[in-house]
């Protein structure tokens, strides 16, 4: 496994590699990460390992992502214990650009996808998502990888560079991977290192909340939008230190908002998403009202 920091080596490394493969075929996988790997991130990389020749991990804390009172300068970096989880996971190339490498002057061009970007977690972090859009470009530019593998936590983010892939005509194929969670159903995440004890026992609430508006959906003869809606919030103010930031459903991929009378059974193109605030740190959670996904109990 090689591990690079700059965009020329890795362009090298990998005309080596696909020579050595000697196929024009040759697949190239990429799974874009900010680092502080977990089981889900692991789970990436074997997927990326599966349907790939050659499996690039990238590791960057992108600054242009996050807000002004954000937690850049505090997120979570393990440099040498992600380095060998890649490596126990068969990546072949690991890129851990520096910020100047990857934004060597004032960046004057973004990368915009609108309406997707504009509710949900758009709403609350304005500017995120050209942040993301817009490193996401440079990465698969840089790579040019034929797939790119991008977990299902954060759906809106897949919403959203799917649909850039689509309309800029990038011809990199997204793969969706499922959420993974700890055995006690909280989805892994590598900011829930920033949670104590008792946040940690009360974060457990996110997953609690989907599960019951899971089982209200697929029980209920007549259940709508609001119903959803308050059955999550009901559940999530049962938590003391859970401060909603939203709680809702909504038409995936497309994002569109639900009106409160609309009935969810018979649907399978709806995702209900959750951001809830233990005291600094957000999380994020979903789940896909679909019979091909059923979040697991404890």
């Amino acid at each position: 496994m090689k591990v690079l920091r700059t965009i020329a080596e890795l362009r090298q490394e990998l005309s080596l590699m696909r020579q050595a493969i000697r196929s024009n075929a040759s697949v190239v996988g990429l799974v874009p990460t900010m680092g502080y790997l977990h089981q889900g991130h692991a789970s990436l990389m074997q997927a990326a390992r599966q349907q790939s020749d050659i499996v690039v991990l990238s590791i960057f804390v992108n600054p242009i992502q996050f807000g002004p009172n954000e937690d850049f300068d505090s997120y979570p970096r393990d440099e040498a214990r992600d380095v060998e989880t890649a490596r126990s996971q068969g990546v072949d190339i690991v890129f851990i650009p520096s910020v100047k490498e990857m934004y060597p002057q004032a960046t004057q061009t973004t990368v915009s996808v609108s309406q997707l970007t504009e509710r949900l977690c758009g709403a609350s972090r304005p500017g995120h998502f050209d942040g993301v859009t817009t490193v996401v470009s440079k990465l698969f530019n840089i790579v040019q990888p034929q797939r790119a593998f991008f977990g299902m936590k954060d759906a809106q983010q897949v919403a959203v560079i799917q649909q850039m892939v689509n309309d800029l005509n990038m011809p990199v194929e997204i793969v969706p991977c499922p959420i993974v969670r700890e055995e006690d159903g909280l989805a892994l995440s590598s900011r829930n290192v920033y949670l104590s004890a008792e946040q940690r026992t009360q974060a457990l609430v996110l997953s609690e909340a989907l599960r019951a508006a899971q089982e209200a959906a697929d029980t209920s003869v007549a259940i709508n939008a609001a119903d959803i809606r308050r059955i999550l919030r009901e559940q999530i103010a049962s938590s003391p230190l859970a401060v909603i930031d939203y709680a809702e459903i909504q038409a995936f991929p497309s994002l569109e908002p639900l009106a409160d009378q609309e009935e969810v059974q018979g649907r399978d193109d709806l995702l209900i998403a959750l951001a809830v605030k233990f005291g600094k740190t957000r999380l994020i959670d979903n789940i896909r009202l679909q019979k091909s996904e059923v979040l697991s109990r404890v």
